[in-house]
């Protein structure tokens, strides 16, 4: 009985760890990136490069989110989307976290230097600063626009990725950049539109609470104007073909809908929707690049 109680709390001491990473967002982040490694190549990914590259931005990725938990423990303590992470519920300590974060953050950039290679290493360093440190602490607190801003680092990942398997970074990876650059913007305001108050409530300059919701609303549709007309453009410079062309304009399609709605006719019901088909979308999208990476006419 004693040695099942033993298991039953070191597998739930693992997984307040591992729910500092922000897995669903790590998801999203490893994803964009092997896709971008596949996109970097004409056939088949090294696999030292796909298994170690995968890995190691994996963990610089959680680790760089476990920091942001550590930064904004208090606020998150005080938001309902938040208040349930594990520093504000006292499951994990802020020593443990720090320990835990820099033991898997040193481990993903070791991965990536000794396995991959320097530049892939230092492109993700510098990520991991971007995100938790410029956007995190400096821009968040301190301008409304800080997603604009941040969502460089962000948009990182299909880079991390491509350099990975080439070792340099060319002007199709930074189309992908692009791509998630502009992508953030509509993404992240959707939520905050819904979120606003809570926002409010710690003092988060976030677009809704500074400039009010009509303001953002609008913002929202001219955003998800630039991507789509960003996301056009690789088949412009013939990095993709016509079965991209298509998801694309689909995807497109749907994501204007919902931008046109929010301007026109907002709910916290649709800016939801609206929140989760821009994870969706992104996901397509990058499928619909994989697919005509291989499959391209």
């Amino acid at each position: 009985m004693s040695t099942s109680l033993t298991w039953h709390e070191t597998a739930s001491r693992i997984n307040q760890f591992y729910r500092l990473t922000k897995p669903r967002v790590v998801s999203l982040i490893v994803f964009t990136a092997v896709i971008g490694m596949f996109l970097a190549v004409p056939g088949a990914v090294p696999l030292d490069a796909l298994i170690f590259g995968t890995i190691g931005i994996a963990l610089v990725a959680g680790a760089a989110a476990a920091l942001n938990c550590l930064v904004e423990q208090k606020m998150d303590a005080v938001m309902a989307r938040t208040k349930g992470r594990p520093l504000p519920q006292g499951k994990v300590s802020v020593p443990e976290t720090s320990f835990f974060l820099a033991l898997v953050g040193g481990l993903g950039l070791f991965m990536l230097y000794q396995w991959v290679n320097p530049l892939t290493m230092w492109l993700t360093l510098g990520t991991f600063v971007g995100y938790a440190i410029i956007y995190t602490i400096i821009l968040k607190p301190l301008t409304p626009q800080n997603i604009v801003i941040g969502g460089a680092s962000g948009a990182m990942p299909p880079v991390l990725g491509w350099a990975a398997v080439t070792g340099d970074v060319t002007a199709d990876a930074l189309l992908l950049f692009l791509i998630i650059f502009a992508w953030t913007p509509p993404h992240f305001w959707a939520l905050a539109l819904y979120r606003k108050n809570e926002y409010a409530a710690i003092g988060m300059p976030m677009l809704p609470v500074t400039h009010g919701d009509q303001f953002t609303r609008l913002h929202v549709l001219l955003y998800t104007v630039i991507l789509c007309i960003v996301t056009i453009l690789p088949y412009i410079t013939q990095m993709s073909g016509l079965i991209y062309l298509a998801g694309a304009t689909v995807l497109n399609a749907i994501f204007m809908y919902y931008a046109i709605m929010i301007y026109r006719n907002y709910s916290d019901e649709l800016a939801k929707k609206t929140f989760r088909y821009s994870i969706l979308y992104l996901a397509l999208l990058f499928v619909a690049l994989l697919l005509d990476h291989y499959f391209y006419f």
